[in-house]
């Protein structure tokens, strides 16, 4: 029995410009610095003779099929993506690149998120996919709306307290 598994959901082909600029700087160093310095190291570990007890020589070939398949993804990846640069005709509902700032029913506790392009999510700036289920959740919804997600910790009930385009 093989390992195939059915294809995984395409993800939202969305982007912000300064996403986009941190893809394309990742392409850039992958493919002029990095792959380079390991193809150097590789012809060195290679001009040692016996390949087959040669650790240096496998690793290096590991580290640059790892390079290589970044490489590719970033490539057609970075092709798919739409850059999205200004803001809706709404600026008071949440769309792609909203900064919006939520309120807890339950607890009151406030968060702040921005809503950005699969390929740039960050927890620890707060930046989620338009993919995720809060994000969902709270498209096209203004300040003061309340709205309840199903997050995988279980449902949760939040209040729009405002949106923002622009970081504070």
């Amino acid at each position: 029995m093989g390992r195939w598994r059915p294809p995984g959901e395409k993800s939202t082909a969305l982007i912000t410009p300064q996403g986009h600029a941190r893809l394309k700087a990742e392409l850039d160093d992958l493919w002029r610095v990095q792959r380079p310095e390991v193809v150097r190291a590789l012809a060195a570990a290679a001009a040692e003779g016996d390949r087959s007890e040669n650790a240096e020589y496998t690793y290096r070939k590991k580290q640059l099929g790892g390079i290589d398949r970044r490489v590719r993804y970033l490539s057609g990846r970075l092709e798919s993506l739409r850059v999205v640069d200004t803001p809706p005709a709404d600026r008071g509902a949440v769309y792609f690149g909203a900064w919006v700032e939520l309120e807890e029913i339950a607890g009151g506790a406030l968060h702040r998120y921005r809503i950005v392009g699969p390929d740039e999510t960050d927890a620890r700036q707060g930046w989620i996919s338009i993919d995720s289920p809060l994000a969902r959740a709270m498209l096209k919804k203004h300040a003061d709306d309340e709205f309840e997600a199903d997050l995988p910790a279980g449902k949760v009930r939040m209040a729009i307290v405002g949106v923002a385009y622009r970081e504070d």
